[in-house]
């Protein structure tokens, strides 16, 4: 049986927020045999309907002070539309701190990619947070927002309000962060999300096989394009250092010995504008096997990129709720090593599954 609603706040109303809302309402109707696409479709209790939204906060002028059902439909959000019967939120997108949360050229393009800070005074986020009642914020802030994900981290300690963190901005990896989530009771689920089978986790899935097969990985590289305005911003390299970090320890995590870094080459590679929301990886992994004879593997994965996360960020706000009912705080391990690449504590995806579900069972964390 289904329990209270889940009160969610939403940061970014991107690509990501928008397969996230098609995605609660495709499956609100739906029975457990025709969920297709969900790790879980019953989470101690919690069914993905169970989700509610009661507050949305962005700086783009084609989103801010819209209602938020038009919002995650308005350009430049790219991604495939498989439901588009969005029910009225009584949520209007609110206007949050500017901060660093936009790469100075994507205000260079005349098309519907164009950015343009909205005219309006950022709301005090905490506030707005208490006001609304939200349990737990997703935060899908562009790469390279360090520092208006922290001001978001921030408002959350302050409002009593748990944290999924999907950006590669380090909070809950992050000591003195996670030591204050603890401290303040409330859970966090991060960082960078790992998307349901995507680049990353594909990666990690043959880099672990062929260490426990006994072969000697010696060099590998994993080259991203892809066409959303997620591509878009980090054609700024400077904001990039945290994802290629996030990306590249994701992968050293599995291996039984660690490349040196110069063997080793994780990261978006290039923007294709009519690419949109699709994403290339090229993986390539060379090795020595018996005999020391060299052997290599090339792979091309191709995936629809906010759809592939969503399924698994609905799954972490169902964790960081089950967590609050726990009344259990500080960075919940099992469900971050499971549904993050750079959680604070790396697992074998494995042993994390199997934490994960004891977590759930209510057995461990």
């Amino acid at each position: 049986m289904s329990r209270e609603p889940i009160k969610l706040a939403i940061a970014g109303v991107g690509n990501c927020a928008s397969s996230l809302l098609q995605g609660i309402e495709y499956y609100r109707q739906r029975d457990a045999d025709a969920c297709v696409g969900l790790m879980h479709h019953d989470v101690a209790g919690y069914r993905v309907g169970d989700v509610r939204v009661v507050a949305a906060f962005d700086i783009d002028r084609r989103k801010v002070g819209r209602p938020l059902e038009e919002a995650v439909l308005a350009p430049p959000n790219c991604t495939t539309i498989f439901h588009d019967k969005l029910p009225r939120y009584a949520v209007s997108v609110q206007m949050g701190p500017v901060l660093d949360g936009i790469a100075a050229h994507m205000a260079d393009y005349e098309d519907s990619r164009a950015f343009r800070v909205a005219d309006a005074a950022p709301v005090d986020v905490a506030r707005v947070l208490k006001a609304t009642g939200a349990q737990i914020l997703v935060c899908y802030l562009p790469v390279g927002s360090e520092q208006a994900v922290r001001h978001y981290a921030r408002a959350c300690l302050e409002a009593g309000v748990a944290m999924v963190n999907c950006v590669p901005v380090f909070i809950a990896s992050d000591p003195d962060f996670a030591d204050e989530f603890e401290k303040a009771g409330l859970p966090i689920v991060g960082d960078d999300i790992k998307s349901q089978f995507g680049a990353t986790y594909l990666h990690r899935v043959l880099a672990r096989a062929m260490c426990d097969r006994g072969v000697r990985i010696e060099r590998t590289y994993q080259l991203n394009t892809g066409g959303n305005t997620d591509f878009l911003n980090m054609l700024e390299h400077t904001r990039l250092e945290s994802k290629r970090l996030s990306k590249t320890e994701s992968v050293q995590s599995q291996l039984d010995v660690r490349l040196p870094d110069d063997c080793i080459h994780i990261g978006p590679s290039d923007y294709v504008p009519w690419q949109n929301d699709n994403k290339l990886c090229f993986l390539r992994i060379e090795w020595r096997g018996f005999g020391d004879v060299p052997m290599n593997l090339e792979a091309r994965l191709s995936v629809e990129d906010s759809p592939n996360s969503a399924g698994v960020v609905i799954d972490a706000v169902r964790y960081a709720k089950l967590a609050l009912d726990r009344k259990l705080g500080g960075p919940l391990l099992a469900a971050s090593a499971f549904t993050m690449k750079h959680p604070p504590r790396q697992y074998r995806d494995s042993e994390a599954l199997e934490a994960l579900e004891r977590f759930i069972a209510g057995k461990q964390e």
